[in-house]
């Protein structure tokens, strides 16, 4: 009877996230006191007024959400939770592994919402703008979507960056190599294939500038050793030396985000409830598509902080 935190990635932001922690909670507010003086920007006004076009921006979802996460851990330790004693591993999806780490306690808070920013931009900044595309494939099983990028990439960059399970796979690169694959994958049948509204080829060999970026902001980190062990996207492996977690972080930027197998992974190892911790309910709706024999709860409000406290004692 195992239980895993899981943590969520960009696109489950929404304006108003994890203003009713703060206004429960004195130590979730903290967090985005604590958030807003390592930025030496306000961040929690824009997370809690919008605009969503600005929230939405790479630079400022990662932090952000990372912060409503957090909100919700230290809600539950100020009452009590033990993460060392009650939760077996934690994940994040992309951004949520730093999430996920904040969490074990690898990096401070200011330090996560620090990384956070820089990767936002060495992201955005990779890439020129129109450079790179994304598409999410649904329905097509992941040997033959794997066959039409290797197909359509002549040359340049497209590969799979999020393995989501469920059916649902998103690939990423260079735009025309995107449209091939996304138009070749609904030749070997994909119910659909879907140009994503992004603004960089995320998980790709073309953020091999951010990936660099990550390597030089992590090597001036404090890092310390997770009091749970971390399953890294990357290898879908539990991590508890802070120097292969920096390494695998650096790796995850261009490497593929392999959720499915992470779940799996979990179902495997004795784990029979994933919560999601922060906002939104993506992961678990991707986890009942992985594994329905996994329970799956959501930590994001003050009635779920106290469900979570009833239950885990």
């Amino acid at each position: 009877m195992a239980i895993a935190f899981t943590f969520p990635g960009q696109g489950s932001q929404a304006v108003g996230m994890g203003k009713d922690l703060a206004d429960a909670f004195p130590e979730a507010r903290r967090v985005f006191d604590e958030v807003d003086e390592a930025l030496g920007e306000k961040l929690s006004t824009l997370i809690w007024e919008g605009p969503e076009e600005t929230l939405t921006l790479t630079a400022n979802a990662q932090p952000a959400l990372m912060a409503v996460s957090m909100a919700a851990i230290r809600a539950l330790e100020a009452r009590g939770l033990s993460l060392k004693d009650k939760v077996a591993y934690v994940a994040g999806h992309s951004l949520g592994e730093y999430s996920a780490l904040a969490a074990a306690g690898t990096f401070s808070i200011g330090d996560t919402a620090r990384l956070l920013r820089i990767r936002g931009n060495a992201m955005q900044a990779a890439v020129p703008a129109g450079v790179g595309a994304m598409a999410a494939i649904i329905g097509l099983e992941e040997p033959d979507v794997a066959a039409a990028c290797a197909e359509a990439a002549e040359g340049s960059v497209c590969q799979i960056a999020n393995d989501n399970g469920g059916g649902q796979l998103v690939i990423s690169g260079e735009k025309a190599a995107v449209e091939r694959a996304a138009k070749l994958c609904t030749e070997k049948g994909a119910k659909r294939a879907l140009m994503l509204q992004v603004s960089a080829p995320f998980h790709s060999a073309l953020m091999a500038p951010a990936a660099e970026a990550m390597r030089e902001a992590l090597a001036t980190v404090e890092k310390r050793a997770p009091v749970v062990p971390v399953l890294a996207n990357v290898v879908v492996q539990p991590l508890g030396d802070p120097d292969e977690i920096a390494r695998r972080l650096v790796e995850q930027v261009t490497g593929r985000v392999r959720w499915r197998e992470s779940v799996e992974w979990f179902g495997e190892n004795g784990v029979t409830t994933l919560y999601e911790v922060g906002s939104g309910k993506v992961l678990s709706g991707l986890a009942r598509r992985i594994n329905r024999d996994i329970a799956t709860a959501a930590i994001g409000t003050p009635a779920e902080v106290e469900a979570a406290l009833a239950a885990l004692g």
